[in-house]
């Protein structure tokens, strides 16, 4: 009982420093769990999505899906589905397009009702529409809705809105933020449609693996083109959303607890080292070694407990929503929950135990030594000259340099200590800041160096060449033909955007480093990502064709650009014209801000609009960044003023001294600051190279979508020091009132 008052009257005193003992514990789960909870969360929801609306292995595409290849493809796979899916333009002022599923089965891929009926494969009248499409145009179920595709119009009654897994993510041929006005799918039984149905999709599932199952595939029927569950577009968006939050979530949760951890054995090791008089006492007074032990390991235990504990609760309440309003503009979940993993528990018990590990290993030392030494000051560490201290430099170093290289040289532990805490912290801030400007550098380069004009007007979808021409015309601009192809290189595929561009110099492309590049009519150019991911180069060959032909072309590759956004291929008109398919407008750009309406043009798209969407997209990532600026100032703030601490008791006799000797308070300050700035520096520049590579890896996880370059740039470098330095100088401030009250006779007397 008698100890346990003794701790807490302890924690009182040294209140300061328990309670950045408990903020250190507190924050470094709250940043483990909350971030990863984050991703965990978009896991566990979406395989719980997929799992329970059984999502296709496999999707197969040819012009018609018959009889007896289906007979052929359900020798090797346990299920398969047949569907017509065709695009149609919803009855609204807007034309929006509307993916429409005809369907004889709902076994696969199930659409998921959130509203009205379940899905009735008997109903004829009815149609089950995508629910963020019905949430734009304030459609509920009961309404009636029409829509027009292959000169043929049917409407149909909302019996139900919900979602399907095939749409997790949209894509929206106007902007990289799906715009729900203008684009949705619906679904419908084959009962529904107006003629004799012919299915164009054939929906698998297998055991086997996809490329073994293609392999099969292709030995068996004819077919336009297969695609694998992990290369579907709404997939593998999500997917690559998911593994960069991942990767995010993983380095840099490890790296707050490997600082975290630090700063807790130097705070343990400063509170223990500085009782050394009272744990003389009670020896001396009785109390057995494993007694003041188990007493000063309860210090850290419940502290660090309470933080731990806190931090698993908060974490992934507060953080995960923090993301999800952001993700919800790209993505369509019937659910978004943080999610849980045994490691959240795992490595706040391995905090929890870790603190009574550092407790023990300080303890145990003073309880080695007898009542009577434990009483007396530790004796300063002693150690003798080196290269540096026999060379002519020496003399020619300032007392304050020569003071602190010989206190460093005899602490060494504290130094490495100070040292690897401010690397982190400035990894951090670099890593944080460098994502922060490979995001701008991207958006730059896009719509600034890559994009001059000021209007994209989207064709309507049947828009005759003439009236094309006229609005070209009108807006004094240039037609360009964006398309969605599937390509094949070295046993790759990947499916990919084909650009086609007539002479304009509203569009100019670039290298992979961003240096203008000039296309000929006659080059064929692939994107620097894409043809990462196909190993292919200049000279090698690809296979490629426009989903929904049956058209491949094969070529050669005569450059490599650099895109930031969209990974594919660009070529002229006249190429095309060449390689024998047609050139098929399906937009104008402009330098005009077009704010006229036309009837052949469904939508106009500014500029300005786009890169506002590109700051909703990426609105997810930039959040992660402000969390991680955050969280690297406040550890840099409490590494440096525990470090501060740690310092000053360690040489709290010396100072004393030095006071006696006539130095002022002035003179010592600056002696630790001294110290204080020669660490951060260290720490400073070893941090640099660690930051990037932490931003590297947190790039390289962004996907096969995006071209991210790592931007180390001097602005980053110079902030992220500023920080570091500020806070230095602001924590060695705070010991000035230490120095200046320093009790001299407790300070310089020996125990007796």
């Amino acid at each position: 009982m008698s100890l346990s008052k003794k701790m807490l009257r302890d924690i009182k005193i040294n209140k300061t420093q328990f309670i950045s003992i408990f903020l250190m514990a507190f924050l470094g789960i709250f940043a483990f769990c909350g971030v990863c909870s984050e991703y965990y969360g978009l896991e566990q929801t979406s395989s719980d999505f997929y799992t329970n609306t059984n999502l296709a292995d496999g999707w197969i595409y040819n012009t018609t899906i018959t009889d007896d290849a289906i007979d052929e493809i359900n020798n090797f796979t346990t299920n398969s589905e047949k569907q017509l899916v065709v695009q149609s333009v919803a009855n609204f002022s807007n034309d929006p397009d509307i993916t429409l599923h005809f369907v004889e089965d709902n076994e696969i891929s199930i659409f998921y009702v959130s509203q009205g009926q379940e899905f009735n494969l008997s109903d004829e009248s009815g149609v089950w529409l995508d629910k963020r499409f019905a949430d734009a145009q304030n459609l509920s179920v009961g309404d009636n809705i029409s829509f027009k595709f292959n000169g043929i119009e049917i409407e149909k009654e909302i019996k139900g809105i919900g979602y399907s897994p095939e749409y997790v993510y949209e894509a929206s041929p106007t902007s990289i933020i799906p715009d729900f006005k203008d684009m949705g799918f619906a679904y419908m039984s084959y009962k529904a449609f107006p003629s004799d149905i012919k299915y164009n999709v054939l929906l698998v599932k297998f055991n086997q693996s996809p490329d073994d199952f293609k392999n099969s595939l292709d030995d068996s029927v004819e077919y336009l083109s297969f695609t694998k569950q992990s290369e579907h577009v709404s997939v593998s968006q999500f997917n690559e959303e998911m593994a960069q939050h991942k990767m995010i979530g993983d380095v840099f949760p490890i790296v707050f607890i490997l600082v975290t951890f630090l700063t807790l054995l130097t705070t343990m090791t400063r509170i223990i080292s500085h009782q050394r008089t009272q744990i003389g006492v009670l020896k001396a007074v009785g109390y057995k070694n494993r007694t003041i032990i188990l007493h000063f390991m309860s210090y850290g235990f419940w502290l660090v407990l309470a933080g731990a504990i806190l931090g698993l609760i908060l974490g992934p309440m507060i953080i995960p929503n923090l993301f999800y309003p952001t993700m919800t503009y790209r993505y369509s979940l019937p659910e978004w929950n943080p999610g849980f993993d045994i490691s959240f528990v795992v490595v706040a018990a391995l905090m929890v135990l870790s603190s009574l590990l550092v407790s023990y290993l300080a303890a145990r030392n003073i309880s080695k030594e007898n009542p009577a030494n434990t009483m007396r000051p530790k004796a300063p560490n002693i150690s003798s000259s080196g290269f540096l201290e026999k060379s002519s430099l020496w003399n020619r170093l300032n007392f304050n340099l020569r003071w602190n290289y010989r206190d460093a040289k005899r602490n060494k532990f504290r130094a490495l200590m100070a040292i690897v805490g401010v690397m982190g912290c400035v990894a951090l801030l670099v890593s944080a800041f460098g994502m922060n400007d490979s995001m701008d550098n991207l958006k730059t380069w896009e719509y600034d160096d890559i994009s001059h004009f000021e209007s994209k007007l989207i064709i309507n979808n049947g828009a005759s060449l003439s009236d094309i021409d006229d609005v070209r015309k009108d807006v004094n601009g240039h037609t360009i033909m964006e398309q969605a192809i599937e390509i094949k290189a070295q046993g790759n595929e990947k499916t990919a955007s084909l650009l086609i561009l007539n002479d304009t110099n509203l569009i100019s492309q670039t290298d992979k480093n961003k240096n203008p590049l000039s296309l000929s009519n006659t080059d064929i150019s692939l994107s620097a990502k894409m043809a990462e991911s196909l190993n292919v180069g200049v000279g090698d060959t690809i296979k490629w064709h426009v989903i929904g032909s049956d058209d491949w072309v094969e070529c050669k590759i005569t450059n490599i650009h650099g895109e930031p956004l969209s990974q594919g291929i660009i070529l002229s008109s006249d190429k095309l014209d060449e390689l024998g398919l047609n050139f098929t407008p399906t937009s104008i750009i402009t330098s005009q801000n077009v704010d006229k309406e036309y009837d052949s043009i469904k939508s106009v798209t500014t500029l300005s609009e786009m890169k506002e969407n590109w700051d909703e997209m990426s609105g997810s990532i930039m959040m992660m960044v402000s969390i991680l600026i955050f969280f690297a100032i406040l550890l840099a703030i409490v590494v440096l003023y525990n470090l501060g601490i740690l310092s000053f008791t360690e040489i709290e006799r010396e100072i004393a001294t030095l006071k006696v000797l006539g130095f002022k308070t002035g003179d010592l300050r600056k002696l630790l600051l001294t110290q204080n700035i020669i660490f951060a520096a260290i720490g400073f520049i070893l941090g640099i190279p660690l930051g990037f590579y932490l931003m590297t890896l947190m790039v390289d996880a962004a996907g096969e979508s995006l071209y991210y370059i790592p931007s180390l740039t001097l602005g980053n470098i110079i902030l992220s020091g500023v920080i570091t330095f500020a806070v230095s100088i602001v924590v060695n401030l705070l010991f000035s009132s230490k120095i200046k009250n320093l009790n001299m006779v407790e300070a310089l007397k020996d125990v007796e």
